[in-house]
């Protein structure tokens, strides 16, 4: 029995090496896609606080499950009809009464979406630009450059809209396209803008460059200024529209537990602030060795570190205060959540990879 041990042994500790040998050379031998950055992120204070773990988002529910693939945004009008996009490129419009009515297919893929004072759905799609897409589907493309720089959109994500119509929209990395999006964060640098669309002049213009992949949008309740995640810094960077600091930018919360993505703005002074996923410590320990992230890169997808699921939005006041969290530590009602978006007493929930819309009625 020893003799088939000790060669069982051998014969496992032989495929161990071949493989670890074989890793080696795979590593040597394949060209780096990314030059990273050394970035040494502050300490992770964990969900304390008032971000202490509750499980409000367990009492959510799933509408229109198996039906939609992908919607990562979610649009309201003044109907409270909603709308959305698909991985398959489809934008969506979603009836009170639970019907369903595809609008158009802008043959990308359709992330942040709001309705324009006009009337028409403003999108931002990731490959095809900023798009305004009317009632039946017609769909003009606004934007694909901005003028200030002449460097074309990559990934057009998310926008808010002012009342004056004017459409502030992020290009959340002009280097890494939306199949390419974990290569920005490992590579750390910023590729991210901050991009205005003026509806008079019908030009668009860099507001702020150098943003760590500049995602979620949103417009404070009295348009004095607009906040932009930046979601590998962890962090929401606020930008004056008006007053004396009219133009200038500055942190408006820092060491956030996980990582932002979209914000909306109920334009009665709460933000409504949705994180994929908590942070992750193996990327935390990494970050500050680039030649260590430049070999993790060469590696296949599926060895890379997974998100954990869980599911975490929190509601800030226009002073940068937490106001309230939602969690699902289990993610298993809500995980990987990208936009939660507040109408008629309800948040609505987006999701990146999930197949269905969520809702939590507020308390």
């Amino acid at each position: 029995m020893k003799v088939y041990i000790r060669k069982a042994f051998i014969y496992i500790a032989s495929i161990l090496v071949a493989m670890i040998v074989l890793l080696i050379l795979f590593l040597i031998t394949t060209k780096k896609k990314i030059e990273p950055e050394a970035f040494d992120p502050p300490n992770n204070s964990g969900l304390v606080g008032a971000w202490a773990i509750n499980d409000k988002l367990e009492k959510a529910e799933s509408i229109l499950e198996g039906r939609l693939i992908g919607p990562e945004a979610i649009a309201v009008d003044k109907e409270g009809n909603l709308f959305t996009g698909t991985r398959q490129g489809w934008v969506v419009k979603i009836f009170p009464d639970g019907r369903m009515k595809n609008i158009t297919n802008t043959g990308g893929r359709p992330l942040g979406m709001k309705v324009h004072p006009d009337g028409n759905l403003i999108v931002c799609d990731a490959i095809k630009g900023l798009l305004s897409i009317d009632e039946k589907g017609k769909t003009e493309v606004l934007s694909t450059v901005s003028s200030s720089d002449s460097i074309p959109f990559k990934f057009t994500d998310d926008l808010d809209i002012t009342m004056d119509g004017d459409i502030y929209f992020t290009d959340a990395s002009y280097k890494f396209g939306v199949d390419e999006y974990l290569f920005d964060l490992l590579e750390g640098k910023p590729y991210g803008r901050l991009l205005k669309y003026d509806s008079y002049t019908k030009l668009t213009t860099t507001v702020l460059k150098d943003l760590y992949f500049a995602n979620g949008v949103a417009i404070s309740s009295d348009e004095d200024f607009i906040l932009i995640n930046e979601t590998y810094r962890y962090r929401i960077r606020k930008y004056h529209l008006k007053g004396t600091k009219v133009g200038k930018s500055e942190i408006f919360i820092d060491n956030l537990p996980g990582f932002p993505d979209n914000i909306t703005s109920n334009r009665k002074g709460e933000f409504h602030l949705a994180l994929f996923t908590v942070r992750n410590s193996m990327m935390d320990a990494l970050q500050p060795f680039p030649s260590i992230i430049g070999q993790y890169s060469k590696l296949p997808k599926f060895l890379w570190t997974k998100p954990k699921p869980y599911g975490l939005v929190a509601t800030l006041g226009e002073k940068g205060e937490i106001i309230r969290t939602y969690h699902d530590p289990t993610g298993k009602v809500m995980k990987g959540i990208t936009s939660a978006i507040e109408s008629d007493g309800f948040l609505y929930f987006g999701f990146l990879y999930e197949e269905k819309i969520g809702r939590l009625k507020l308390e």
